[in-house]
């Protein structure tokens, strides 16, 4: 089977994990081409490619425009890690192109680019895969499981929390972060995850009642807040998210209760199962957790492309949390709770709003 090629855009932070889900998925990939503003980083991404590879570094391409990426006839693949805010437009022009796409998580800091998306790679018969990567842990995929097959019982409620520490330097390294623009705050960045976990087991929202503000970090965004969520199902819910806890990140955490069980996931990062206790099941072993779950993303993306398929996190998928947070920070800037589907919203309408 020939190779999928792929390229990818932005090479920060997070570039490591993309490079990582290639290199392990090389029976099924390959990268090919790099883009980023600054050259620097692109030399420093192949070289780590090349160590985690063995790949020939004069096959994989580096430009410094995406629209020239966009026109390599050999890309297949476009993964779009770029900051937040321009990554809609990026994602659009790559489905024009004819590329099938990657996005990091958000997809999209407004309901009306997030559809854009949707459309287009309909339109194109294009698949979209979003980083919810979390969905790939074995533990939340036999707690999903559970839940669809009635093994909780009827579903009560949920609990979800994000208790980080980010600390200035981490948000005066990238001055696009903590802004409306280009990114959003504790929400849309960090507890997006917890969040879509929760949206995938329980169902989609209803209505949503949030309070948020600024209170310790130097940004334009919230630091931290919580919601009230009312599940289509009836069921009700609540999130909490903040990266001022003292001083660094303590937990992450998703409770599930209903009728006939109680899960309750957490540690750091969703790494561990606190409680498992369903009528009639023993509990949940934890087998050992991939240390990369991007790289399983990467997989289930190659074989969507391959046999035709919707990746396991589309972009209908990857809108669900996206659109909710939108609703909490709207619930949050006119203080009244919100109804879901949402029309059209930007973190961009928060501007001068909020704190």
């Amino acid at each position: 089977m020939e190779k999928l090629k792929i390229g990818i855009i932005g090479c920060g932070s997070i570039i490591p994990k993309h490079l990582r889900a290639v290199a392990e998925n090389s029976d099924k990939m390959e990268l090919v081409a790099l883009c980023d503003t600054v050259s620097g980083k692109m030399d420093a991404t192949v070289n780590e490619y090349i160590k985690l590879s063995g790949a020939n570094w004069h096959r994989i391409r580096k430009y410094t425009d995406y629209q020239k990426l966009l026109e390599d006839p050999d890309v297949q693949v476009v993964t779009v890690a770029t900051v937040s805010g321009i990554r809609p437009r990026i994602a659009l022009d790559a489905l024009d192109a004819g590329k099938h796409v990657i996005l990091e998580k958000p997809m999209a800091l407004s309901v009306k680019e997030a559809g854009e998306i949707i459309k287009k790679s309909e339109e194109k018969n294009l698949k979209v895969s979003v980083c919810h990567q979390l969905r790939f842990l074995p533990h939340m995929m036999k707690l999903r499981e559970a839940v669809a097959s009635g093994a909780i019982g009827k579903l009560v409620h949920a609990s979800a929390s994000m208790r980080w520490n980010r600390n200035d330097a981490y948000y005066s390294s990238s001055p696009w972060r903590g802004t409306w623009e280009y990114d959003g705050g504790a929400f849309m960045n960090q507890a997006i995850h917890v969040i879509d976990l929760m949206l995938w087991i329980m169902g989609p929202a209803a209505r949503v009642y949030a309070e948020t503000g600024t209170f310790l970090k130097k940004i334009e965004a919230e630091d931290a807040g919580a919601a009230v969520i009312r599940f289509k199902n009836g069921a009700v819910g609540t999130v909490e998210a903040s990266v001022c806890v003292y001083p660094e990140n303590l937990e992450e955490t998703l409770g599930i209760f209903g009728k006939k069980g109680t899960v309750l996931i957490g540690g750091k990062a969703l790494n561990r199962v606190e409680i498992w206790n369903i009528e009639g099941e023993a509990p949940f072993e934890v087998p050992e957790i991939p240390p990369n779950l991007h790289t399983l993303l990467y997989r289930d993306m190659a074989d969507a492309v391959t046999n035709d398929r919707q990746p396991l996190i589309n972009a209908w998928e990857g809108k669900n949390a996206m659109e909710l947070i939108l609703s909490i920070y709207k619930s949050s800037l006119t203080k009244k709770p919100v109804d879901l589907p949402l029309g059209d919203f930007s973190t961009k309408d928060m501007i001068g709003g909020a704190k």
